[in-house]
This record gives C-alpha cells, sequence and structure tokens, in this order.
C-alpha cells in the first residue's frame, strides 16, 4: 500500500526539485502564527444573528480595523466595519448619499484604499499563497495588485491609482469591494466551530445551513435538535413526529413547507380530521409575528396529533427495546382513560386537554392503518426533499459527536457521569459503553442509520431517537424528557427534567481533568459546550471549573433571552489566546446599515500565552508535518516510484 501512496504522490511533482520546493513551504507554513478559532453554538434557526456575528467575527473584524487604522477616528471606524459587513447594502445606500457622481468615485476611492490597508494587515500572518486562496477568484489578481503596490505605493502611486480608477471607469467598484470585504472576513477568522443545534425555534436554519455550506472551513458537533433532523432523514418516524411538533410549536410550519417543499396536506387534513384547538397547544409565537388566526389553529391542531403520533411510536419503541431501560416512559399504557388520569412514578395525576381520538386504550401504541399511511408519506416527502438532503448530506460529512481540536474537546451537551464522577455506562446487547467509547459507539450508529434511510426500525435508528430523550444521551443529559406531562399535567412538578451529574459535577477541575484525559487530551485543555442557556443575569458564569469548561451557549434564541438576559457567547481562540464574547441581541440588517449599529459585544479574556502559538502546535500542524515527513521520504527516493 505504501508503495502505491508514494506512486501517486510523486504524481504530483514534476521535478525532484519541486518536492523540495513544497517541503520548505510546509516548514515556512509551521513557523506562522496559528489561525483564529471561532466557537458558535445553539443557533436555533436565527439566521440574521448568526449571520451577523460570522461577519463581524464576534468583534475581530473591528479589533482588526482599530489596529489597522490606530488613530482614526470612532465613527469612520464604524462606518467602514459596517461596510465590510454588509457590503452589498452599505454601497447601495451611499449610491443614495451621493447625488454627484464625482464624489461617490471619491468615496469609493476611498474605501478601497481603507480596505486594502484592513486586507494587508489582517492577512500579515499567513503566507501568499493562502492570502490568494482567500480572494474571490474573479478578483484575485487585481486585489493581489493592489496589495502588492500598496506597501510600494510611494513608488508607483500612479500604478495604483490607475488600477482602482480604471476599476471605477468599467462600473466594478462595489464588486471590488464585496470582494475585498469578504476577503477580510475570510482571513480575520481561519475556521468555525459550531458545537450544536443549528435547528428548531428559528425561523430561518435553512439560510444558516447555505451559510455554513459557503464557508472555507468549519465543523459540526451535532446538537440534540440536529440528531433529530439527521433522525428522521435517516428513517427515524419518531424523530420525524417530533421535528413536525416542534415546528407547529414554534409557528414554523414555512420551514418544511416552503422553504424545504414538504407536502403536509395530508397531515394537515388528518389533523383537522381528528383535532380542534386547545389552549394547551397555542403556538409558542413572538408578539411581534403576524402570524393568522387560522395559521396558528392550524399550528395547534397538527402539534396535537403529531404528539399522540410520537407518543405511540416511542411507546413500541421503548417495548422494542429494553435496553434503553425506559419502560417508565409508556406514558400511554399508564393512563387510565375512563378516569382520564396517569399514573408516573407512582403519582396519579388528572390529565388536561388531553384528546386522543385514534387511542385503542385496549393497544394504546398500535397505529391505525389510516396512521401508517399518513406515516409513510410524511417520510418519503421529508425524505425526497432535494435541499434538505443536500443540507443534512453537509450536516453528516462535517460532523460528529464530539471533537478532539487543539487541545480542546468539544462536544455539544454532556459525558454522562454518575454522581461519583464516574462515566454512567450505557448496555446495548450485553455489551456496556462509557466515556469516550460510549460516544463513539453513537458515532458509528449515526453512520449506520444515515447510510441507511429506509430502514425505521433497526437499532441504529432506534439509538437515533434515544439520542434525543435517553439517559446516557450525551447530546440530552437529562433522566427523562417530559414533553407528555408538560402538554396534558397542570402539576408542573411534574414536568421538571433531572438532569445529569455531569452538570454539576462539570464545576470541579479535578473532573474535567479527567474527562479531558479520558479523550486524550492534556489536563489543562479546555471543555467547550453548548446546550444549556448560561443565566448570567442570575449570576452564573459560562467559565467554570477554573476555566477549563466553557458554555457558549447564551442563548440565540430569542425564547431563552428573557432567561439568560444576553443572546448569545461565542469564543474566540488565536495565536495569543483565547477571549469569550458576550452578545447583546441583533435588531435588524437595515439598523445596522443606516444607523451603524452592531451587536455590542463584552470581551473577557480567558487565557492568554506568553509566545504567541503556532501552526505546528495545532492539529492542521501535526497533518502538515506528517506530509512533510512524506515529502521527505519521496524526495529521498524519488527515481525509486
Amino acid at each position: 500500500m505504501k508503495e502505491k501512496y508514494f506512486q501517486l504522490l510523486k504524481g504530483q511533482f514534476t521535478e525532484k526539485e519541486d518536492v523540495l520546493t513544497e517541503m520548505i513551504n510546509l516548514e515556512a507554513i509551521l513557523q506562522l502564527p496559528k489561525g483564529t478559532e471561532h466557537f458558535v453554538s445553539d443557533v436555533h434557526g436565527e439566521y440574521e444573528a448568526f449571520n451577523h456575528v460570522l461577519r463581524n467575527g464576534s468583534g475581530s473584524v473591528r479589533a482588526k480595523v482599530e489596529e489597522s487604522l490606530a488613530g482614526y477616528p470612532p465613527e469612520a471606524v464604524t462606518d467602514l466595519c459596517t461596510l465590510i459587513y454588509y457590503p452589498r447594502e452599505k454601497t447601495a445606500l451611499e449610491k443614495t448619499r451621493h447625488e454627484d457622481k464625482e464624489a461617490l468615485n471619491q468615496w469609493y476611492r476611498e474605501q478601497i484604499y481603507l480596505l486594502s490597508q484592513v486586507t494587508v494587515y489582517a492577512g500579515r500572518k499567513y503566507t501568499r499563497s493562502k492570502m490568494r486562496k482567500s480572494f474571490p477568484p474573479k478578483f484575485a489578481y487585481v486585489i493581489e495588485e493592489l496589495l502588492n503596490e500598496m506597501t510600494n505605493k510611494k513608488d508607483k502611486i500612479d500604478y495604483y491609482t490607475s488600477i482602482i480608477d480604471k476599476i471605477i471607469e468599467l462600473n466594478q467598484a462595489s464588486r471590488l469591494i464585496r470582494a475585498l470585504a469578504a476577503s477580510i472576513q475570510r482571513l480575520v477568522v481561519d475556521h468555525l466551530h459550531v458545537v450544536g443545534d443549528i435547528y428548531d425555534r428559528g425561523p430561518q436554519p435553512d439560510d444558516i445551513m447555505e451559510r455554513l455550506i459557503g464557508l472555507h472551513s468549519v465543523d459540526i458537533q451535532w446538537g440534540n435538535h440536529d440528531i433529530v433532523w439527521l433522525a428522521a432523514k435517516g428513517g427515524s418516524r419518531p424523530a420525524l413526529m417530533n421535528l413536525i411538533r416542534i415546528q407547529a410549536r414554534y409557528g414554523n410550519l414555512a420551514i418544511l413547507e416552503d422553504r424545504y417543499g414538504m407536502n403536509l396536506r395530508a397531515l394537515i387534513e388528518y389533523s383537522q380530521k381528528y383535532y380542534t384547538s386547545l389552549p394547551t397547544f397555542e403556538p409558542m409565537i413572538d408578539a411581534n409575528d403576524h402570524c393568522s388566526k387560522n395559521e396558528r389553529l392550524l399550528c395547534n391542531q397538527i402539534q396535537q396529533a403529531c404528539a399522540i403520533l410520537q407518543f405511540k411510536l416511542e411507546g413500541q419503541l421503548i417495548k422494542r427495546r429494553p435496553d434503553f431501560q425506559m419502560a417508565h416512559r409508556l406514558v400511554l399504557d399508564q393512563i387510565d382513560y375512563a378516569q382520564q388520569t396517569i399514573t408516573i412514578k407512582g403519582q396519579t395525576y388528572p390529565l388536561n386537554d388531553f384528546v386522543a381520538p385514534t387511542i385503542d386504550p385496549l393497544d394504546p401504541c398500535r397505529l391505525t392503518s389510516e396512521e401508517e399511511g399518513l406515516l409513510a408519506h410524511l417520510l418519503t416527502n421529508f425524505q425526497d426533499s432535494e435541499k434538505l438532503s443536500r443540507h443534512m448530506d453537509f450536516m453528516f460529512e462535517k460532523g460528529q459527536m464530539y471533537l478532539c481540536y487543539n487541545q480542546n474537546l468539544l462536544f455539544h451537551g454532556c459525558i454522562p457521569l454518575h454522581e461519583n464522577g464516574d462515566f454512567k455506562s450505557l448496555r446495548i446487547e450485553n455489551q456496556s459503553y462509557a466515556g469516550k467509547e460510549l460516544l463513539d459507539f453513537y458515532q458509528e450508529q449515526v453512520a449506520i442509520c444515515y447510510q441507511n434511510p429506509k430502514v425505521y426500525d433497526d437499532l441504529a435508528t432506534d439509538l437515533m431517537w434515544y439520542l434525543w430523550v435517553g439517559e446516557c444521551s450525551s447530546l440530552f443529559g437529562k433522566k427523562d424528557m417530559t414533553t407528555f406531562e408538560r402538554y396534558y399535567i397542570l402539576d408542573k412538578s411534574s414536568h421538571l427534567e433531572e438532569k445529569n451529574a455531569y452538570y454539576e459535577l462539570r464545576n470541579e477541575e479535578a473532573i474535567c481533568q479527567e474527562i479531558l484525559q479520558a479523550f486524550g487530551l492534556p489536563k489543562d485543555g479546555h471543555i467547550i459546550n453548548g446546550h444549556t442557556p448560561v443565566k448570567e443575569k442570575q449570576g452564573e458564569s459560562p467559565l467554570k471549573a477554573n476555566k477549563r469548561l466553557i458554555v457558549i451557549d447564551g442563548g440565540f434564541a430569542k425564547a431563552y433571552q428573557k432567561t439568560t438576559g444576553i443572546a448569545g457567547y461565542t469564543l474566540l481562540s488565536n495565536s495569543y489566546g483565547m477571549q469569550l464574547a458576550a452578545h447583546q441581541p441583533f435588531t435588524s440588517i437595515q439598523d445596522a446599515v443606516e444607523n451603524g449599529t452592531d451587536i455590542h459585544s463584552v470581551m473577557r479574556l480567558i487565557e492568554s500565552v506568553e509566545e504567541r502559538k503556532k501552526v505546528a502546535e495545532t492539529n492542521i500542524g501535526q497533518k502538515l508535518k506528517q506530509e512533510s515527513q512524506d515529502l521527505l521520504y519521496l524526495y529521498q527516493n524519488f527515481d525509486r516510484f
């Protein structure tokens, strides 16, 4: 195999000297400062806020502008930053503000000059090759010429000016500005980590996925909401019902119908046939959302229908998977249908707004033939969406249960623990899994499920559902999910969901260090989580265990912001150390463009280093070192292959 590998490797080089050149290039790259990593989590369909945070690099772009244009007035910095964030919209606005053509052309000249300065500064730690790759192809040559001549501007001022004037004359100035802005954004942030939960609650998860697909370097750690979408694509029927129910609960059926082209007509007719509006199922819609009365009614009815179908399907799954140890969650079997009560954990509760006309009390989890046909129709519809398939394929390709990257351990929720700090195990088919082995097992099963979408009752597909609700799920992290209780029982004590011991123990540095070591990472690494909103206004800190653990879910989702008091945490890691950014809510693109309104971010230094971290010390550096070793061997044995 090695012989064949080196033969293929040799095919990339015309001459032996070319191998030497590439080795020198790789060695030079290893000595450069590491690129900036940007960490976000729990975006929950809030595209505009997420997109703005990407465009401003959680404050990194403004920092680069201020550093490169030292002494520049704050209002002028804000104006230039707005142009970098929203070049198309800002340029269009300036065209209306400058009635005189020469005045507009002068504005173009000034902005191109300033943007060129920032681009040079933002790319100073990269190779020319990497800089070139950051330029949009159509303007790569022009931008490279501008930047080269900027450093020699005194000697070639006429040449530099003639390039810009010709661009303006050809009506390409606004396009060049967009190209420079895109390059700055790419150079400021080298890699994006999404630590889970792209989907649910907010109205534009598809736009977020399109944005991620367009990025040059990104990875995803699946969240519990993401795994439900992957599970439904992989054939899980309870996941599909849960998914549709959540869209109805937040008034977001348009995501399925309009954005992903899913035909819900059969479900609508089924829901209208069996259910009427009930207060419990009133959709959770923002006061500013202009949702019609009919749309609210439809969301109410569909939510009811999907809830009952979900509980039926869950019951079937629990009965065929005794290893999951979820028999206590056979809620439909625990109902006294004559008395309209349910007994859970020895406590009997009256049911409220419980309407289930398709349930047979003698066999509560059995689907009617009508429901079997409906589910088959909905699943086929969901799986056949071209746009959805493209998004889920990307989610699967770029995603994983956890990631070890540059001495950091990234996962969405938790590592299931016992109260004494030992890893909690899941026993499946006489094999126990805990800690890293558990997450590796889940990773394997996700792949099996996703790659066999026509099978809906195998172990892998059922485990995808377990990841949403199971006690040993690293994505859920609670003993039980009380969806049934929150819908149908008024006593709120029954709604409580007991968290895994991890969420208390993660405050202890020794526990975090044990987890890091179990994943092959050093004790001075970091665990980076999302999943649980940080209640900052109640005094909770996102930094735990002497900064060994960082929680970056501050609440992008508007539904969380009343509790958290902020609109999300993000994290930045560069060659100088790590910074946490706490964001205030985003207003609108229009406000940002017209008034220069940015997301106000409070930066908090987590860790700094005495010497800048180099590429050689990163995951990418390890790969480059291996490549360099292979090239050395090829160079020494070039004539053999």
